[in-house]
């Protein structure tokens, strides 16, 4: 399916683009953890590769493509490298890596549905393991720097939420099959718009109805 709306270099691209991504926010987790060069590697690499092997080995897509791509395994190690190195100016251009991070978001969680229908599973399903694709590396990132996920914290901004909004447009178009380049467009861009909006403006997700807890929010 996905080939059938882009080329495969432009697919083969727009992969990279994101793993990089993925990866600069990794690295940049470990040079604020402290962590030695192999560290900030092992970081890069998970939060940018760790979604989409979660993803591949639960649709049977083996060997997954991080192990039989050499691109995918180098794009964020060049990442680390640049971090190590160049870490107070990446942290400059926070935002920005920030916005890129949010292109990756709308981008793999339309990617990861999309594949993971091909491989049989059901619209429920696929878009689950869209949403995994787009934010397992990040969970795998917290659990490793030991932190909370992200996601799961009630104090960070929306992020969840529009990969789910992403993926669910996807399934939608195939269900009433009208899944084509425009739509799937569609759905990454308002996945990534969301996560703009929800950084822009602090939305973040009700907690529960009536609670009784007073925890304050982590400081940072």
């Amino acid at each position: 399916m996905l080939h059938d709306l882009f080329s495969p270099s432009v697919q083969h691209g727009l992969d990279l683009a994101g793993i990089f991504v993925f990866a600069i926010s990794g690295a940049l987790l470990a040079v604020r953890k402290n962590f030695d060069v192999f560290g900030i590697a092992v970081l890069a690499e998970v939060t940018a590769l760790g979604g989409g092997l979660f993803r591949d080995l639960m649709i049977g897509a083996v060997p997954p493509a991080a192990f039989t791509d050499l691109g995918y395994f180098v794009t964020p190690l060049f990442a680390a490298a640049l971090v190590f190195f160049l870490h107070p100016q990446v942290e400059r251009i926070n935002r920005a890596v920030n916005t890129f991070d949010a292109a990756g978001l709308g981008l793999f969680c339309v990617t990861g549905t999309t594949k993971a229908y091909e491989y049989g599973l059901g619209l429920t399903s696929s878009a689950a393991l869209g949403l995994a694709t787009a934010v397992g590396g990040g969970v795998l990132r917290d659990v490793l720097a030991n932190e909370v996920p992200s996601l799961l914290r009630w104090d960070r901004d929306l992020y969840a939420v529009p990969a789910m909004v992403g993926a669910g447009i996807v399934v939608l178009c195939i269900r009433y099959d009208a899944l084509n380049t425009f739509t799937m467009g569609t759905a990454v861009i308002t996945a990534f718009v969301l996560r703009l909006l929800a950084m822009r403006y602090h939305w973040r997700a009700p907690r529960a109805w009536n609670r009784r807890s007073h925890a304050q929010e982590e400081t940072a």
